[in-house]
């Protein structure tokens, strides 16, 4: 099981909620104990994470003096004329929420904002968008995955239908970075700007509910989950540094500039005021399209196996959505 602090790609994922542990083996329970189970107690969690960890990550790029961190494995695929008979061996299993086509309309649209101040950005493609609700394990050999496949799959139908009956809402996007990656992310609902008829208490049902029920489901089957970290996050990953040349001072000299620092920094900034002015809820008003996404729209979770890091993989059932 993953802490609440674990390392991904040189990269510190730390529970920036103020949440502590439980004694339960589900470590979804925590948050929703110390919450009392209340979604407005949820949304404040999963705010102060990301804005904590913002934060930390504004300091570390205008202080920090070490530049992007480039994940190698990547940087290789995305190079293919250097390392022609290159593979990632890394094989996962994972339960993806896939955007429905608003929120990737969305993802488009700030992708060209940051192209155009830091080009050497490495883009999620808008078709391969996805948010991992339960990763079951990763960097495992194909046949290592392919038997836990085999563990789970009387329940992986109903897991991968289960945001069917079970429709958590997540509102507020924002972008979330770090040295390695920028990512779009969401809060769970907690009653704000209801639409489509539905009710204040469906917001009751939270992002963070789902993923506690989708690891109690996944253990059911016999399987271990062994997640690198389960910290209050919903987000999907949209771009990652492959080169250190946009923030550096020359293609020699790969020292941190504080200008093209300050200009990364400032667009991830003036994104995220337009996203708040323009998606967030307002009183009396239905959020415009792609400041809201409930979970399981157009598309069920996607049991995905294989190299799947950068969004590849194959499935092995997509649930139905709604």
């Amino acid at each position: 099981m993953a802490t609440a602090s674990d390392v991904v790609n040189g990269n510190i994922f730390e529970d920036l909620s103020g949440t502590g542990t439980t004694a339960s083996d589900n470590p979804y329970i925590s948050l929703i104990e110390v919450c009392g189970d209340a979604s407005d107690e949820i949304q404040a969690r999963y705010t102060k994470h990301r804005k904590t960890r913002n934060g930390l990550q504004r300091e570390k790029f205008i202080n920090g003096g070490s530049g992007v961190i480039i994940d190698p494995i990547l940087y290789k695929l995305v190079h293919p004329e250097q390392y022609p008979d290159f593979a990632d061996t890394r094989n996962c299993l994972v339960f993806w929420a896939r955007p429905p086509s608003h929120v990737r309309s969305l993802v488009a649209d700030i992708q060209k904002q940051l192209i155009d101040i830091v080009p050497g950005l490495w883009l999620m493609p808008i078709e391969l968008l996805h948010m991992t609700a339960l990763e079951i394990d990763f960097a495992r050999t194909l046949g290592e995955i392919d038997g836990i496949v085999n563990t789970m799959s009387g329940k992986i139908p109903d897991i991968t239908d289960y945001p069917f009956t079970h429709r958590a809402r997540l509102i507020k996007p924002m972008l979330s970075y770090d040295t390695a990656a920028v990512a779009l992310s969401f809060v769970p609902a907690a009653g704000e700007s209801l639409s489509d008829g539905r009710s204040s208490s469906a917001d009751a049902y939270t992002y963070h509910h789902l993923r506690r029920d989708l690891y109690n489901l996944s253990v059911s089957t016999g399987a271990e989950v062994a997640s690198r970290y389960v910290v209050p996050s919903a987000h999907l990953t949209i771009a990652r540094f492959v080169t250190q040349s946009d923030i550096s001072k020359s293609e020699d000299d790969e020292t941190p500039d504080p200008s093209k620092v300050q200009r990364f920094i400032d667009c991830i900034e003036t994104v995220n005021v337009g996203l708040q002015y323009r998606y967030w809820p307002r009183e009396d008003q239905p959020i415009k399209a792609g400041g809201e996404w409930i979970v399981g729209q157009e598309k069920g979770l996607d049991c995905r196996k294989g190299t799947l890091w950068y969004g590849g993989g194959e499935t092995v059932r997509l649930g139905t959505g709604f």
